[in-house]
């Protein structure tokens, strides 16, 4: 990594172990989330006023998001979720903010585009789930040039617009992982994008195995349990065939220590696991300084690393591909609200 990524994973890595705790750190930025605070309260006073408007969409539109800041695991929810529509006779499309794509106007993903031209998440969605993804700055925008381009559609999962309150919802999704809320605060002083009141339709946790009392609450898991070659995606090998490889882990998501406990969780004795920043561009090579027979990495970065020089032929590299399995009646309860 160059000196200023590195210099940055540092600051988000105090800022991480910060978050889990209402130490020195987070009570010097306590002042700030006051801040944030009222910025949030009125932008809500606003909407509810009918200052700001929202937009009803023409289909039914259900929001996936979180209130903790980071990786939580939406875009396999998002997977899941488009999976389980379509399974019921749904033909749904997918919008989203596209983070780190170059474009500023909205533009429909193609499966053979490139990560810096979508994004990684949308980029990934529109080629494991084949169904229209839309991407923009503004989710309405991108969900009017959705249902005009692709007029069978007949309802919008927004990706990560749960603060977008612009854009109108039938209901939303809000997830979280075993993390919970951190320590309990807004950002800088912690976490969350809003306050732990913050009400949706539907909860889900990611991951933990602690029992759920609430009705409205579910349980997602999320399971790799083999490898694909990233040169050649028909190799491949089941994870708990490990045992007399040298192995390495890699991951650039928002919370890589799940990534690396679900390849130990498959029986992988892992010599060496590197986590990156969200979203790393591989502009430098990560790879080169590694000593493995075999470095496991996400889909997610797959999608940026075959496009790579430098990287794309490493036959080092195995992308570990996973689902989402949810607990409970999510989908019928899903299900059930869509059809009022």
């Amino acid at each position: 990594m160059s000196n200023t990524t590195a210099k940055t994973h540092a600051l988000e890595s105090l800022l991480t172990q910060a978050w889990q705790s209402r130490g020195f750190i987070a009570c010097l930025l306590l002042p700030f989330s006051a801040i944030f605070f009222l910025i949030i309260f009125f932008r809500r006073i606003l909407y509810r006023l009918g200052i700001f408007q929202s937009t009803i969409l023409p289909v039914p539109a259900i929001v996936v998001g979180n209130i903790f800041i980071g990786g939580t695991g939406k875009t396999p929810l998002v997977i899941w979720l488009v999976s389980a529509l379509r399974a019921h006779g749904y033909s749904p499309g997918v919008i989203s903010r596209g983070y780190g794509a170059r474009a500023d106007a909205v533009i429909e993903v193609k499966p053979d585009m490139s990560a810096v031209q979508t994004g990684d998440e949308p980029l990934l969605i529109a080629r494991k789930c084949e169904v229209p993804v839309f991407v923009g700055r503004n989710r309405v925008a991108a969900a009017h040039r959705l249902l005009a381009a692709h007029p069978g559609i007949d309802v919008i999962i927004a990706d990560d617009g749960l603060q977008h309150y612009a854009l109108g919802r039938t209901m939303e999704i809000q997830l979280s992982d075993t993390r919970g809320h951190g320590n309990g605060w807004l950002l800088p002083a912690g976490p969350l994008r809003e306050p732990v009141s913050r009400r949706s339709d539907f909860y889900v946790i990611n991951g933990g195995g602690k029992s759920i009392a609430s009705a409205d609450t579910h349980r997602m898991q999320i399971i790799g349990t083999h490898a694909e070659q990233m040169i050649d995606r028909q190799q491949h090998f089941a994870l708990s065939s490990l045992n007399d490889k040298r192995v390495a882990a890699v991951a650039g998501i928002g919370y890589p220590e799940r990534f690396f406990e679900m390849l130990r969780s498959q029986g992988v004795v892992l010599e060496s696991a590197l986590a990156l920043p969200d979203h790393f561009d591989f502009s430098t090579n990560p790879f080169v300084e590694i000593k493995a027979d075999i470095i496991l990495i996400t889909e997610k970065d797959a999608v940026k690393c075959r496009r790579i020089t430098g990287i794309e032929h490493d036959a080092r590299l195995w992308v570990v591909p996973v689902e989402a399995s949810i607990a409970g009646t999510l989908a019928q309860d899903i299900l059930e609200k869509l059809r009022g």
